[in-house]
């Protein structure tokens, strides 16, 4: 008998294994240790600071007193920033009501959810993925989680949605990737916008749609040959059915000034501005009205653009060269290439591997504590994610270290490697 009083949402719901390890590392660094912090999907501010310009926006907005209440779907003026800038950037049009404004990107996914997930809908996610997972607990929607492959940088194709697409009620995507820092190739992403197109056209006027929850909140942090392709884009008749989510948080370095976005159908925005303003959950004003002020500055925009991506860039770069200099050394590691966000898949097949204690690691917590004991790495396993394989795979995020932290790592790492038999 449960006499604890939770509700079965509660009871399923754990806290974040990225943040428990986030905590380990903080202890280790308080206690004097020296640590290389790959595991929170965060900028230092020493390392990317938000622009100057829009700092000093924001400070304006204070001294003019914008302190009170937002509007529910946001500010007029940045709903109407947000639709200037998608039809500079993607030539895409939305009216302002088809917009929401969010405090961070993530209460666009919660509302959209709740919007569209009960007891009697499916979602259909990839897995790895972020936080889909724990939203299907808050919603207390069934789930069917497909496995996806590194040969396809870990996202779906459309011969494996297939089978489950019928069953569906929301699809969730995410490109650029978290936590595996890769994108669809335009083959992969075209596929899956016909796979929905064509499933729509069977359900016309018989059952309710299939929705597209698309986050792009990297997309301006993409590198190299790669290149971001908005669904919408690609296929316009798309529009009415997928949620677009973006903000500042990640290309530019905020995620603690707490302004985002999402773009969908009119009919689904505004109860999705339901669910907003129920929680609370809007940007504040006085961010708004900096943020609107701010997506206006092309050039300001393009050189800080510029200066994050070169950053996260060098130090992605750096990591899978020191990666793939200790596999041609021999050790049993692999990564790929760096295409966007500020992530780098990296596989630690130590499985079976015995440490200096003689203790012998059998799965990805085994393999992260040592790492973490002897090599002073901090890395976020796969499972973190939703993705149940015990295959040595791990999330390695840049954004808080510096060129010198990930230097001091390549000796580190391969001390640590070469202590294994």
């Amino acid at each position: 008998m449960d006499i604890t009083g939770y509700s079965s949402v509660a009871q399923q719901l754990k806290g974040s294994d990225i943040l428990k390890i986030a905590n380990r590392l903080r202890d280790m660094i308080a206690q004097g240790q020296r640590v290389c912090n790959l595991s929170v999907g965060d900028f230092s501010p020493k390392e990317f600071q938000i622009p100057d310009t829009l700092k000093k926006l924001i400070i304006e907005s204070y001294q003019n007193n914008e302190t009170n209440y937002p509007p529910s779907y946001g500010t007029v003026e940045l709903r109407k920033a947000v639709q200037n800038f998608y039809k500079r950037r993607f030539n895409l049009e939305y009216d302002l009501d088809e917009i929401q404004i969010t405090s961070g990107s993530r209460p666009v996914a919660h509302s959209f959810y709740a919007c569209t997930l009960d007891r009697n809908s499916t979602i259909l996610y990839p897995v790895p993925s972020w936080n889909n997972d724990l939203y299907t607990i808050l919603n207390q929607a069934n789930e069917i989680r497909l496995l996806t492959k590194p040969e396809n940088g870990f996202h779906p194709t459309r011969e494996e949605l297939e089978p489950y697409i019928q069953q569906a009620h929301v699809l969730a995507l995410c490109s650029p990737s978290n936590p595996t820092g890769t994108m669809f190739t335009e083959k992969a992403i075209r596929g899956i916008c016909e796979l929905i197109l064509e499933e729509n056209k069977r359900r016309e006027g018989k059952e309710r749609p299939l929705y597209l929850l698309f986050d792009s909140v990297y997309w301006m942090l993409t590198f190299g040959k790669f290149e971001h392709y908005n669904p919408v884009l690609l296929y316009p008749e798309l529009k009415p059915y997928t949620v677009i989510v973006d903000g500042i948080s990640k290309c530019f370095a905020a995620t603690g000034v707490r302004v985002g976005w999402g773009l969908g159908p009119k009919h689904l925005i505004s109860k999705m501005t339901h669910v907003i303003a129920h929680a609370g959950a809007w940007a504040p004003r006085a961010e708004q009205i900096a943020v609107s002020k701010y997506l206006y500055l092309d050039e300001d925009i393009k050189q800080y653009i510029q200066h994050i991506r070169q950053g996260v860039e060098q130090r992605l770069d750096r990591l899978y060269e020191i990666i793939q200099s200790l596999a041609q050394k021999g050790y049993p590691v692999h990564a790929i290439e760096p295409q966007g966000a500020m992530y780098l898949s990296v596989q630690f097949n130590l499985f079976g591997k015995k440490t200096p204690q003689g203790t012998v690691l059998q799965n990805n917590n085994d393999i992260g504590e040592y790492l973490l004991e002897y090599a002073k790495l901090g890395i976020v396993p796969f499972q973190a994610f939703g993705y149940p394989e015990e295959n040595g795979w791990f999330r390695l995020s840049v954004g808080a270290v510096s060129m010198e932290d990930i230097e001091w790592l390549a000796t580190q790492l391969e001390s640590a490697l070469s202590q294994l038999k």
